[in-house]
This record gives structure tokens, sequence and C-alpha cells, in this order.
């Protein structure tokens, strides 16, 4: 009877964890629609970055979107560190030394301004929280440092089992390609926008502070690759994901070699059993 009991109870808590996470799912569909899935060389086991489309990234961070984003934990030599960018330490240094890197005190206990150096950290755009707000309406804009691993959306069941079996993990990536494409001149009828706010498809609520950061035309690429916002959102979104995760390439290499071990070991073992025991009695 307590087994029976028992078996009952895990499989009620199992139901109620299932429509647990249903319910968000449901709930997303009355609000912002879900973002496409879109193609990333970063995706999947065997994913890497685009050296050319990361440059590209770092061009569009650099001219649009660091006049509002910090970025805390990216350094000027993490763009010539293995797996990153693909700059030399040369061209790293160089644009390490366009911006002025508060420093000191000095002797006399004054603090200074001086060119930058790979060790410094990206300048941020404003002083302080209160001041970015201040320049923006009131919001503050995220720190690109992590950006596209802390930002996701809900899956719901059975969405995300099958992304455990894909492995997908591009939420945030998505996410925020839609974002920057979904903005629209006009909000739809019936629809009351709040005073310095603009209409935005994929984001809750559809209401967001940030205008429109993107255009066409805006960046210019000398390597001919068109110049288009869903390009430069693909470019900056994969500049993001490498601030983010800067070593992907390193951890999925580590783990197809890992699972090539388990894999040989696992047969090295089976055949260890069979050879031990094959003349043991039944």
């Amino acid at each position: 009877m307590s087994n029976t009991m028992s078996f009952r109870s895990i499989a009620l808590g199992s139901l109620a964890a299932v429509l647990m996470l249903a319910g968000p799912a449901e709930a997303q569909e009355h609000g912002a629609p879900k973002p496409p899935r879109e193609e990333w060389s970063f995706a999947g086991p065997f994913g890497h970055f685009d050296r050319a489309q990361l440059q590209r990234g770092f061009q569009v961070f650099k001219e649009v979107c660091s006049s509002c984003h910090s970025a805390h934990l990216f350094a000027f030599r993490n763009l010539a560190q293995e797996g990153g960018p693909g700059f030399t330490e040369a061209q790293a240094k160089a644009v390490a030394e366009q911006y002025q890197i508060e420093d000191g005190p000095n002797d006399a206990g004054d603090m200074f301004e001086r060119p930058g150096r790979l060790s410094d950290h990206w300048p941020s755009p404003f002083p302080n929280e209160q001041a970015a707000r201040a320049s923006n309406g009131g919001a503050y804009p995220p720190d690109f440092s992590t950006l596209a691993k802390a930002r996701t959306y809900e899956v719901g069941f059975p969405g995300f089992l099958i992304d455990i079996v894909t492995q997908y993990q591009e939420q945030g990536p998505d996410y925020i390609h839609a974002l920057l494409n979904g903005y629209h001149d006009e909000p739809p009828e019936g629809f009351t926008l709040p005073e310095g706010a603009h209409y935005n498809e994929f984001f809750p609520g559809h209401a967001i502070k940030m205008p429109k950061p993107l255009s066409d035309g805006q960046v210019t690429y000398s390597d001919g690759t068109p110049e288009t916002v869903d390009q430069y959102s693909r470019d900056v979104i994969s500049f993001m994901m490498w601030l983010s995760e800067p070593h992907l390439e390193a951890r999925k290499r580590l783990g197809f070699q890992v699972m090539i071990f388990l894999i040989i070991f696992g047969g090295l073992l089976y055949f260890t059993k069979k050879k031990v025991w094959r003349n043991v009695e039944h």
C-alpha cells in the first residue's frame, strides 16, 4: 500500500511540475511572440566563431552600441586572445590607445587621464548608473559582457525536453536578434504606447525605452558584407556571444574529446569484463 501511495505521489508531483513548466509558455503567447530560431555558427556541439563576423560585430559595438552600453568584463587584451576575434596584439593595442582612461592618483593626489593599455577594461559611457538612467529616459542600458547568455525566453513543455536532446542553447541570441529587428514605426491599432517608449514586437509589453539602435547603412563594412539591420544584428550578437563565453570553442572541443574517451573507455571495460568472466560457470 505504501509503495502504491508513494508511486501516486511521485506521479502527481511530476504532473504538477509539467503544468508549471507549461504555464509560462502559454502566458507568453498572449504577450510577446516567441522569437524565430536563427542559424548561428557557434550553435551545436561543433559550433565555432566566425572571426570575420566577430570583427564586424566589434565594429558595430564600438561605433553604435558602446555609446550607451558598458562591457565591464571586456579588456582590450581580449581582442587578441586565442578563440577571439583574431586581432593581433598590435591591433588590440592600437584600439586601446584610442581611448582615454582615468587613472591615479598621481604623486599630487590627483586623478589623471592616459591612453588605454591592453590591460585596461572597456570604458563605460557613463560614470554611474544614475547618469546612465538620466541619459536614457530612466532606463538602465544593460552591460554587454554576459547579455547574450542572460537573455532568454520561456520554452515550456515539451519544448525544453526537445532542446535538451538537440542541445539548443541559443535562446539569448535568438531573442536579441528578434528584438533588434522587431521595431515598428507605428504601434498596431488599439495599442497605447507610453510617452518616451518605442513599439517592439518581441519586447515583453511591446513598449521599450531604447530607440531603434540600428538602421541600414549605419556602419560601413570594408569586406563587402551587406550593410543591413539584419546583418548588423547577427554580427554584433556573435560578438556578444563571444563576450559572454570567450572559451566556447575550447569547451566544445574538450567536451568532444571527453565523449570519445568515454566511448573508448566503455568499450575497454566491456571487453575486459567479457574476458575476466568468460570461464566462470553459471
